[in-house]
């Protein structure tokens, strides 16, 4: 992950804000982005931060794509910009949106968690809630040792670039067979690029917006992440696309 050079200190807020647009008809179904950040940093992010603006670009697509069908969809900001050892701080700022999610829209709603890079590990850490319908990684900083017990029995879809070079793509592939020996659905995509999901851009958008429909039971899952899902490893782990 790559370290941010340190400016003076910001106060960061006391909780996470989460930005929402609304479903177009009655709602069916929620995604929640988790943008990425930095190994530490206490001060907030940034608004024009390269990590939040494409979430922000991917959640517009799964909105516009998806809100005449029930999906409602919602961007956590985090409270810092750093995942900040043992506090973890981006996945308590997921758990609080959870919190948050369940209040507006009660807790039979389903909830698709998507992430990049330590977006995507807050929300892999994350995927054990139980309204939580799948989990949607992309490019996930899954250093080793990353919990994995916690989601037996859940959807995972993951998808990394293997020209990461600010994540390599070998993180996501150890922590995949790890989930899966505990039990998770995993299914692991590879693509042409690197870290910013920029390059090949629609499919990464598209591969958003499949397991969001997917997770929140609205439509199957598309043919080639349900049949990477029923594979074992290595051939369900490494799927190029």
């Amino acid at each position: 992950m790559p370290r941010r050079k340190q400016s003076p200190q910001v106060p960061a807020p006391s909780v996470a804000t989460l930005e929402s647009r609304s479903a177009r008809t009655a709602t069916r179904g929620v995604a929640l982005f988790c943008h990425g950040g930095t190994v530490a940093n206490l001060e907030p992010p940034r608004e024009r931060a390269l990590s939040l603006v494409r979430m922000r670009a991917i959640e517009q697509y799964v909105h516009d794509t998806c809100a005449d069908r029930g999906i409602g969809t919602y961007v956590v900001r985090y409270r810092v910009a750093g995942w900040n050892g043992a506090a973890a701080d981006a996945y308590a700022d997921v758990r609080w949106s959870l919190d948050r999610i369940r209040e507006e829209h009660g807790p039979d709603v389903p909830v698709v968690l998507v992430g990049h890079s330590m977006g995507g590990r807050a929300a892999l850490r994350a995927g054990g809630d139980p309204q939580v319908g799948a989990v949607c990684a992309l490019a996930p900083w899954t250093p080793p040792g990353e919990p994995v017990a916690h989601l037996r029995g859940r959807t995972v879809a993951i998808l990394h670039g293997r020209g990461d070079r600010w994540v390599p793509a070998a993180l996501s592939a150890d922590f995949a067979v790890r989930a899966q020996r505990a039990g998770a659905r995993v299914a692991r995509f590879t693509i042409a690029g690197g870290h910013t999901m920029l390059r090949r851009a629609p499919l990464w958008h598209a591969f958003a917006r499949d397991v969001v429909l997917a997770g929140t039971g609205i439509e199957p899952m598309r043919p080639d992440v349900e049949d990477a899902l029923r594979l074992p490893a290595p051939e369900g782990l490494a799927v190029p696309l």
